[in-house]
C-alpha cells in the first residue's frame, strides 16, 4: 500500500484528486484502508475501481474478464471457475461500467488538440446482435510504427 499514489476520493474534500501531497496515510493495513489527514475521511484502496465492495479474489475476476473480452462464452466460464452465471455477469457489468466511466472522464470531458486522428470501425456479431465497436487514436508528427 502506497499512499503517495493515492487521493482523497470525498468530494468535498480540497486535495480531492490530488496525489503525492502527504494528505493520505493508512489507516488500517489489514483491511487496506486510508485516511486524508485534511478531510478526515477513511476510504477503502479499492474504492473507485470495479473490486469497489467486492468480496471476490481480485485476481480472479480479472481473469473473467480478460476471457471475456476474449469473446469466451459465459457458460463455459461459469463451468471452468464453478461460478453463478449471474456473478460472471456482474463482474462483466461492473468493468463495462468502470470503462465507460473512465472513457467519459478521460476522452469525452477533456479538450483534446488533435492535429491528425486514425479512426477505425468494426462491425462484431454477437449471439445477442450485432454491436459496432469503433476506435480513435492521435498520430503524432514523427511517431514510428515498429
Amino acid at each position: 500500500m502506497n499512499p503517495q499514489e493515492i487521493f482523497c476520493p470525498n468530494m468535498d474534500c480540497p486535495a480531492r484528486g490530488q496525489t503525492g501531497k502527504g494528505n493520505i496515510h493508512v489507516h488500517s493495513q489489514q483491511d487496506k484502508r486510508y485516511i486524508c489527514d485534511i478531510c478526515e475521511q477513511t476510504f477503502s484502496a479499492s474504492k473507485g475501481t470495479i473490486f469497489y465492495r467486492l468480496r471476490s479474489d481480485p485476481k480472479m475476476v480479472m481473469w473473467v474478464i480478460v476471457l471475456l473480452a476474449y469473446g469466451y462464452p459465459i457458460q463455459a466460464i461459469v463451468k471452468a471457475f464453478e461460478l453463478d452465471e449471474r456473478t460472471v455477469r456482474d463482474w462483466q457489468q461492473r468493468a463495462g461500467k468502470h470503462c465507460q466511466n473512465a472513457h467519459e472522464h478521460l476522452v469525452e470531458s477533456s479538450q483534446l488538440e488533435l492535429q491528425q486522428v486514425q479512426a477505425d470501425e468494426i462491425k462484431v456479431k454477437t449471439q445477442k446482435g450485432t454491436f459496432w465497436m469503433a476506435l480513435a487514436l492521435k498520430a503524432w508528427r514523427g511517431a514510428r510504427l515498429y
